[in-house]
C-alpha cells in the first residue's frame, strides 16, 4: 500500500468520520420527520386527502430515507472500526443488530408509503381514500415506524450507551442521557409525538462530542 493511500486509509478510520457521518444522519432525518409531520397527519385511520395535496412533499422526504440510510451505516461502521479490540461480542451484537433492524424497519415504512403514492398519482381519488388497501397501507406504515423502528432504536441508543461507557469514547453523561431517552422510546413511543426526533438529536450530539474531542487532540 503507497503512503498516500494508507494515509487516507487512516483518515477515514478516524473518529472524525463518525462524527461526520452522525450530523449528516441527524439532519437527514429530522428533514424527513418535519417533511412528513407537516404534510401527514398523526392520526393512522386518517381520511387520506394528503395524498393528493402533499404527495410531492412526502416522496422528497422519502427519497432522502437511503440517504441518511447511507450515513447511519457509516457512523455505525467507523465507530465499531474504533473500538477495535475494546469491542465486547454481546454488545457488539445488540449494537449493530439493533441498528440494522432499525434501518430495515425504516426502509420497508418507506417502500410502503412510497407504494402507496405511486398507486395514488394514477387512481380515482375517491375510490383509493375509501379502499381497504391504502387504510392497510397507512396503518402498516403507521406500526412499521412508531413501534418496531423506535424500539429498535431504543434498543441501538442503550447498546451504544453501553459502549461508549466502556470505551470512553464520550463523556459519561451523554451515556445517561441516552439510557433515559432509550427508556422513553421503549415505553412510551406509541403515546409521544416527539419521540421520532430522540434517535437523531441524541445521535447529533454523540457526533459534536466525537468532533470536539477529535479536533481537541489535533
Amino acid at each position: 500500500m503507497s503512503e498516500t493511500n494508507a494515509l487516507t486509509h487512516a483518515h477515514l478510520k478516524t473518529p472524525k468520520a463518525a462524527g461526520i457521518a452522525g450530523i449528516i444522519f441527524s439532519i437527514l432525518l429530522l428533514a424527513i420527520l418535519w417533511l412528513t409531520g407537516r404534510s401527514v397527519p398523526s392520526d393512522p385511520l386518517d381520511s387520506g386527502a394528503w395524498i393528493f395535496t402533499e404527495s410531492k412533499t412526502v416522496a422528497l422526504a422519502l427519497n432522502l430515507v437511503p440517504f441518511a440510510g447511507v450515513a447511519f451505516l457509516w457512523f455505525i461502521g467507523v465507530l465499531r472500526d474504533r473500538l477495535g479490540q475494546q469491542e465486547d461480542r454481546f454488545f457488539a451484537t445488540v449494537f449493530l443488530g439493533s441498528g440494522l433492524l432499525f434501518l430495515a424497519t425504516l426502509f420497508a415504512a418507506a417502500a410502503v408509503a412510497g407504494g402507496f403514492i405511486l398507486v395514488a398519482s394514477s387512481a380515482d381519488p375517491n375510490e383509493l381514500i375509501k379502499s381497504s388497501t391504502f387504510r392497510f397501507a397507512r396503518a402498516t406504515t403507521y406500526i412499521l415506524v412508531n413501534i418496531y423502528a423506535l424500539k429498535m432504536a431504543g434498543v441501538f441508543m442503550i447498546s451504544t450507551s453501553t459502549v461508549l461507557i466502556s470505551t470512553g469514547i464520550a463523556p459519561r453523561w451523554i451515556a445517561i442521557v441516552g439510557y433515559v431517552l432509550a427508556c422513553i422510546l421503549l415505553l412510551g413511543s406509541y403515546y409521544i409525538s416527539w419521540s421520532l426526533a430522540v434517535l437523531p438529536l441524541w445521535v447529533f450530539l454523540v457526533s459534536i462530542q466525537i468532533l470536539k474531542e477529535e479536533l481537541g487532540r489535533r
